[in-house]
This record gives C-alpha cells, structure tokens and sequence, in this order.
C-alpha cells in the first residue's frame, strides 16, 4: 500500500512539474524538481521485494543531477553531468548481473552499438560551435557512457526476452533521447529545434528513468 501511495505521488508531481515544463513555468518547477526522483525511488524501496542497493544509488545520483542541474553557469551544468554519468554506469551494475552472457543476440548488439556511437558523435558535433573547447570530448564521451548503460539494457533484453527486459530497455532509450535533446536544447544554433524544449527532456527522462525502475521490478 506505502508503495502505491509514493507511486500515485511521484505520477501527480511529475504531471505537474511536465504541466509546468510545457507552460514555461520556471518559477514552479524548481519546487516539483527536486521530489521526481526522491518519490520514484521511495516507490521501488517500497514495491521491491528484495532491494538492489545499486538501484537505488544509480537513482539517488540521477536525482543529484537534476539538483546540480537547477541553477545556471557551466560549472553547475559540469557538475550535473558528472552526477549523471555515475548514475549511468551504475545503472550498467544493475543490469549485467542479470544478463545472461551465453545468450547476447550479437548480431543485434553490434549494429546498434555503433548507430549509438554515431548518434552521439552526430549530436555533439552539430552544437560544437556554441561549445567551449574543453567541452567537446567529455560530452561526447557522457553520451558513450549512456550508449553504454542502453547496450547492457539491450543484451539483457536480448539474452532473457522477458518483459521486464523490454520496459527497462524502452526506459534506457527514453533516458538516452532526453540526454540528446538537452544537449541540442542548451547548445544548438536554432533556440526552436525542439518542441516545446523543457517539456521534451523532462518526459524523455521522466518516462526513462520511471520505466528503467518498473522493468527492474518486474524482473525480480
């Protein structure tokens, strides 16, 4: 019951905080920010059976990201993504215990891991001139980082083909889109690239890192 009371909560702050993403609140979003991963992680502590302590850490680093990510200036926006790549190659520890090495489909894995590789070369590239120079490697290499943790979710999805394989393996995707749009949002020539741009990453990540969670319980 606990659980489902801090599931129906982070679903109704993320709608408002995605209500007010959408609206160009900035105001009221830096209240609702810093609850979204504090209450999905309250959520899984609750739901899991037995809990993996690396989840938890890989979320709980996520949610720093978002705090570092608040205020303005690149040492802050550094700071952020240097929370976020821990929380990237946690989430790879969460994974790969569960994949099951003998039964990777490579011939999947392979193909897809360079058009990961691509995207975030592709990415970086095209904002590298809005970007100071000491800049340009660590985001790329941010991204190879997230490319990563979505092969570990895609040899688990390949290796098991269980369900919750299939949503955690959808979440790296969504966390992957929304670590791209970012990018293209705070750096990128054209200011209205992006869709209604803070709506955009939000939900990607939201979508991500909640979906992330529900596939990892699911496989429990």
């Amino acid at each position: 019951m606990v659980s489902y009371i801090f599931l129906a909560l982070f679903i109704a702050v993320s709608l408002l905080h995605l209500y007010d993403s959408w609206r160009d609140n900035h105001r009221r979003r830096k209240y609702t920010k810093p609850l979204l991963l504090i209450l999905l992680t309250l959520f899984y502590c609750f739901a899991a059976e037995k809990i993996d302590w690396v989840l938890v850490a890989a979320l709980l680093f996520s949610w720093l990201g978002d705090v570092l990510l608040m205020p303005s200036g690149t040492k802050w926006f550094v700071s952020g993504g240097i929370s976020f790549l821990v929380s990237h190659i946690l989430f790879i520890f969460v994974y790969s215990p569960h994949v099951v090495w003998q039964s990777v489909t490579w011939w999947i894995v392979i193909p897809l891991a360079a058009v990961y590789v691509a995207l975030s070369v592709i990415v970086t590239m095209s904002v590298r001139k809005n970007l100071e120079k000491m800049m340009l490697v660590p985001m790329i290499l941010y991204l190879v980082a997230n490319s990563t943790m979505n092969l570990f979710a895609l040899m688990l999805l390949t290796s098991t083909k269980t369900a919750g394989a299939a949503v955690a393996y959808i979440g790296a995707v969504s966390f992957f889109a929304s670590d791209c749009t970012l990018y293209l949002v705070r750096y990128h020539q054209n200011k209205d690239l992006i869709f209604k741009k803070h709506f955009t990453v939000m939900f990607t990540y939201l979508l991500g890192e909640a979906l992330i969670t529900a596939g990892m319980l699911m496989i429990q």
